[in-house]
């Protein structure tokens, strides 16, 4: 059985402003209200109810919301840093069954034919098994500057079947424009997708002879790993000590044994704003329109207004994305360029280059409405059932008003309920907690007040401490 490798790092700075540190777009509603990681597990479930995620930590949650949102299972393996796709692949796969076929596919990409991308994997495991490190390419419609390319090779031996695929001849890095164009009259080029199909122990001993320092820094990562629920930490020192590079650098393009099978559906990395756009139907102006965007007297504008009314008016070629925060309004020429402007941002102080104003949290999220001198107003959701650790703070006090549902609150050892329209005072200094009392989402609106008000003024008492397994751990 294939079991399913969700990729789930990225930073997401060429989709900014909505896009951000904090939110990568893979968590991003971009589709039918739906994030495009929760799209991938949809798509990946037909292949298996289990999947596994290697996630980052700060991301944990957010990736645990789109696994329930997809109706599959799994655990998280989560990367203490970002050290790229050969790191992540290794760890998982010395943490597997030798034999057991793993297909690793990033979280971010848009493959709306579901079944057919399916079909198209299942044709590559005859291949796997017969130690080949199997990839995937999409046929090329236009001579893209954007991907890297596949020169696919001759085809793979008869007694894979007629359609097992074709040795790669060469790995093509993205390409200027005119050998770009070379490519596609050329024919046998294929877009590189980044998914990869391989057994276990045929990854680690590729990475064994191409990477191996790599290879032994993920084994000694692995040896001990922590398990909280669902989620599993590696050594995080030992992790940090690897070199970061790319599983096509490091293994794929040295190795003589890879296979790649076409892909002859839709598919998008949805790299930028002008590929967000072609997800959406152009009217007859070439508009395209995502929430509460009005093109008046517009050609070949892109409006993506979740949250209020955004209008253009006489515009063209332009892509405006609007969210609480901040807005971007860029030419379409210069959508390769947002990642400049977030560096802009960043070197000017900008917070909003980085994080969103709504922050998730493992028993919700809070809102940041507004702050100043001395008071910071926030929006706490709270999931029913869920509660916050117990905390207390050492220089501010909270004023909480529950706007909807009941909250139980415990304050220096009291417990009170309190109700819509009703409210409390937590003073400096007071141990305290905050839980949903009810079956519907607990709303409220906090108030802080107080001489710093930084999220790490915060103390913790109730944190439960993590398991730990030795290296016999396997992922279920």
């Amino acid at each position: 059985m294939i079991r399913p490798i969700v990729l789930c790092g990225g930073s997401g700075t060429r989709l900014w402003p909505l896009s951000r540190k904090t939110l990568p777009k893979q968590f991003v509603p971009l589709i039918d209200n739906k994030n495009l990681l929760v799209l991938t597990l949809e798509r990946l479930r037909l292949l298996s109810t289990e999947v596994t995620c290697v996630a980052a930590e700060e991301h944990r949650f957010l990736v645990q919301e789109s696994i329930e949102a997809a109706a599959v299972s799994g655990q998280q393996l989560l990367e203490p840093v970002a050290r790229n796709t050969a790191a992540a692949m290794a760890a998982v796969a010395l943490l597997s069954e030798p034999d057991q076929l793993l297909l690793f596919a990033p979280a971010d990409h848009h493959i709306p034919d579901a079944e057919r991308f399916v079909a198209t994997i299942r044709k590559g495991v005859p291949a796997a098994l017969a130690g080949h490190l199997v990839t995937f390419g999409v046929e090329p419609s236009f001579p893209s500057t954007a991907y890297g390319y596949i020169r696919q090779g001759e085809p793979l031996e008869a007694a894979l079947g007629e359609e097992a695929g074709h040795a790669v001849a060469a790995f093509i890095e993205k390409p200027a424009a005119a050998h770009a164009e070379q490519l596609l009259l050329t024919g046998g080029h294929l877009w590189n997708a980044g998914i990869l199909l391989v057994q276990a122990r045929v990854l680690i001993a590729a990475l064994q002879q191409h990477a191996p320092d790599i290879l032994q820094s993920c084994r000694e990562a692995t040896t001990t790993v922590e398990v909280d629920g669902d989620f599993l930490r590696m050594d995080a020192a030992a992790f940090g000590r690897c070199r970061s590079q790319s599983i096509d650098y490091a293994v794929l393009e040295k190795c003589e044994k890879v296979a790649v099978l076409p892909f002859q559906g839709r598919w998008s990395d949805v790299g930028s704003w002008n590929a967000v756009a072609e997800l959406h139907e152009a009217d007859d102006n070439g508009n395209r329109i995502s929430g509460q965007g009005f093109a008046m007297g517009a050609h070949n504008t892109f409006i993506y207004a979740p949250n209020r009314p955004v209008v253009a008016l006489g515009t063209k070629d332009l892509l405006v994305v609007d969210t609480p925060d901040a807005l971007l309004v860029a030419h379409a020429e210069f959508a390769e360029q947002v990642k400049d402007a977030v560096a802009l941002l960043t070197t000017h102080g900008h917070s909003q280059a980085t994080r969103h104003r709504r922050i998730p949290r493992p028993w919700g999220a809070y809102d940041s409405v507004d702050d100043g001198e001395r008071f910071a107003v926030k929006r706490l959701t709270v999931k029913p059932g869920a509660r916050l650790a117990l905390r207390m703070h050492h220089h501010r006090a909270e004023h909480w008003v529950v706007v909807k549902g009941t909250a139980r609150v415990l304050c220096n050892g009291e417990v009170c309920l309190v109700k819509e329209d009703e409210s409390i005072y937590i003073p400096v200094g007071a141990k305290y907690r905050l839980e949903n009392a009810g079956k519907t989402m607990l709303e409220v609106i906090e108030v802080q007040t107080g001489g710093y008000l930084g999220e790490d003024d915060i103390v913790r008492f109730d944190d439960a401490p993590a398991a730990v397994l030795g290296k016999d751990k396997k992922l279920a």
